[in-house]
């Protein structure tokens, strides 16, 4: 894996998804918090500098089962709130898991087809929740994974209540979402970290063995997967040193 350690993640993280939008590339998106400032990013230079996504096409990492599409917290309408919306991106070609389907195991796997079907994403966005988890591949998921219906950890449950004006009770309790072996045929798996609360799953991705209780860590076995991680998210590091000393020695834009 490449580390980075910087101050700006979203500046880095906007430079590698640049160029691949600038090719026409099929990227994978992420919800939640911390892509926000990353598309912020991309959102700035489509609107100054004339970047353009309109030869792309773009498929979710996952959904909540149970919430119509147009909920403002299903991950249909956060993707198009937050990033797509405010680019030129054809609707009609950012896909996500289909959460409202009622046969969540056909609509998994048909979700998988139309991937291949694609041929393949080319660029992967990826979190990381506190437990260690990507996409809502919980600690214990099998390595070799495709998108399937998951539940959710009473832990994912309590992080994700702060989008449901804090009610728990409001979060949906199963997920769609790609496997971990369907995020590993991804050309390149992109993975941005930041705040303290990532910094103990931050150490098991990068510098802990390759293990089912830190979902995350399947980064390990790809061939090329850049982790951007800010210094609080590093800090556990122990090589952190290493890594930074890597950045300075590095160009800010990477592609594929």
């Amino acid at each position: 894996m490449e580390i980075v350690i910087t101050d700006r993640p979203e500046v880095i993280a906007a430079d590698i998804i640049e160029s691949y939008a600038r090719a026409g590339k099929t990227l994978g998106l992420a919800t939640g918090s911390t892509p926000v400032k990353t598309y912020q990013e991309l959102i700035r230079r489509h609107r100054e500098e004339g970047l353009s996504f309109a030869e792309c096409r773009a498929f979710l990492l996952d959904e909540y089962v149970g919430l119509p599409r147009e909920h403002e917290q299903s991950y249909y309408r956060t993707i198009r709130r937050e990033f797509t919306d405010a680019v030129d991106i054809d609707d009609a070609l950012v896909a996500s898991p289909d959460g409202t389907s009622t046969d969540p195991l056909t609509a998994g796997a048909s979700y998988d087809a139309a991937i291949r079907n694609a041929g393949g994403i080319d660029l992967q966005l990826l979190g990381i929740g506190s437990d260690g988890h990507i996409g809502f591949n919980e600690p214990g998921s099998s390595l070799a994974s495709r998108t399937r219906l998951k539940t959710l950890h009473p832990q994912t449950i309590r992080d994700n209540a702060r989008f449901f004006d804090g009610d728990e009770d409001q979060v949906p309790r199963h997920v769609l979402t790609q496997g971990l072996g369907t995020i590993l045929e991804a050309g390149h798996l992109l993975l941005i970290a930041t705040g303290a609360g990532k910094q103990e799953a931050v150490t098991a991705l990068v510098e802990g063995p390759v293990a089912a209780w830190c979902p995350a860590s399947v980064l390990q076995l790809h061939p090329h997967a850049t982790v951007v991680l800010d210094a609080a998210a590093a800090a556990g590091l122990k090589n952190r040193e290493y890594y930074r000393f890597a950045l300075a020695n590095k160009p800010a834009r990477q592609g594929f």
